[in-house]
């Protein structure tokens, strides 16, 4: 009977990019996902790189900066190894923000210098602040990571949801609808799916299409954030709603979203819309991600990370590779335990 050494249930960018480090390290990796590899929050999310972003928590700060400096190193591998590029922009973030709202890292931008940087930009009456964030196309990369990972000789299966991982023997069985694999240790990936006490929290965003170059820079404000692209097109995004697994796009939302972009982008108002959708974030109830090995043995949780999934994917794979092949991490992980929501959940 076929065992694996790691079973990664969530082919997302989470999941593949565990995979990739396990088998870079000569681990023998199965990787399951309960839809078609990578078609899920990963590839819908906005791919803004910020570890210093205000609503970052305090706690996952060291970890978020940490990825972020191997970032460009992780990007290289898979556009080597996935044969394609990924947009990855180094060019920085405008962020608009009351005076004493900007974090000590941020630069305040003098208002001549914020027309020559972007002169189609109005600050709204807000201070114009700058800081050295980078951005990438998360669909391109997650696409990046799938032809990587199976160009390495990870089996992938899709549209095989895992419905259970218990302790087998030495092992772990991973139990699907179809069948059951064994495994000496298995990686909860899930995101939105891994279950209580994550969450799926609704983003919708959409693309536009602007006739001129518009904006060069990520930009950030009260209301909305852009993230322009190589393409030209720029992405705008995003709410956060409570509303379960439902993934459809309300028209009066994307049409608020563009309102809100004009309002410092004014030509946007005219620039048609090329694509609008919903993708669902794993959420936890302090907003940390959760990190570590689960009460069962050998079996661990790589889950909940929120609007950080893109960044802290390649930290999170070294992080999770090291506990699963029992070597000690270099990063304080304890604020992430899966043990820590125990008591709430009682």
């Amino acid at each position: 009977m076929k065992s694996w050494d790691v079973i990664i249930a969530g082919a997302g960018i989470i999941g593949m990019s565990l995979a990739l480090e396990l088998r870079q390290r000569g681990a023998d990796v199965l990787l399951l996902d309960r839809a078609e590899p990578g078609s899920e929050a990963s590839s819908a999310a906005a791919g803004m790189l910020a570890p210093a972003d205000p609503e970052t928590p305090e706690a996952l700060r060291p970890l978020a900066m940490a990825s972020a400096r191997i970032f460009p190193s992780f990007v290289q591998r898979l556009e080597s190894a996935g044969h394609m590029q990924v947009d990855f922009r180094r060019v920085g973030t405008i962020a608009l923000l009351e005076e004493d709202a900007a974090p000590h890292d941020y630069r305040s931008i003098p208002i001549a210098k914020l027309q020559r940087l972007e002169p189609s930009l109005s600050s709204s009456g807000h201070s114009a602040f700058f800081v050295q964030e980078d951005s990438v196309d998360p669909l391109l990369l997650t696409q990046a990571a799938l032809v990587a990972a199976r160009n390495s000789g990870i089996e992938i299966r899709g549209h095989t949801p895992v419905a259970e991982m218990r302790a087998h023997d030495k092992g772990v069985e991973v139990v699907t609808q179809t069948r059951t694999f064994f495994c000496a240790s298995a990686v909860d990936c899930r995101g939105a799916w891994s279950g209580a006490p994550v969450r799926p929290r609704k983003g919708q965003m959409l693309y536009v299409d602007p006739q001129a170059l518009l904006l060069r820079h990520v930009l950030r404000t009260p209301e909305v954030y852009l993230v322009p692209r190589s393409t030209g097109k720029t992405l705008i995004g995003a709410t956060v709603e409570d509303v379960g697994f439902d993934k459809s796009v309300n028209p009066a939302v994307i049409g608020q979203l563009v309102s809100a972009a004009a309002k410092y982008l004014p030509a946007l108002a005219s620039a048609p819309i090329i694509q609008s959708w919903a993708g669902l974030r794993p959420g936890t109830p302090d907003g940390l991600p959760i990190i570590g090995p689960t009460d069962t043995t050998r079996v661990f949780a790589a889950t909940g990370h929120f609007r950080n999934g893109i960044l802290l994917a390649p930290i999170t794979a070294q992080i999770m590779a090291d506990l699963v092949q029992n070597r000690p991490s270099s990063h304080d992980i304890r604020p992430f335990s899966p043990g820590r929501f125990h008591s709430t959940q009682k």
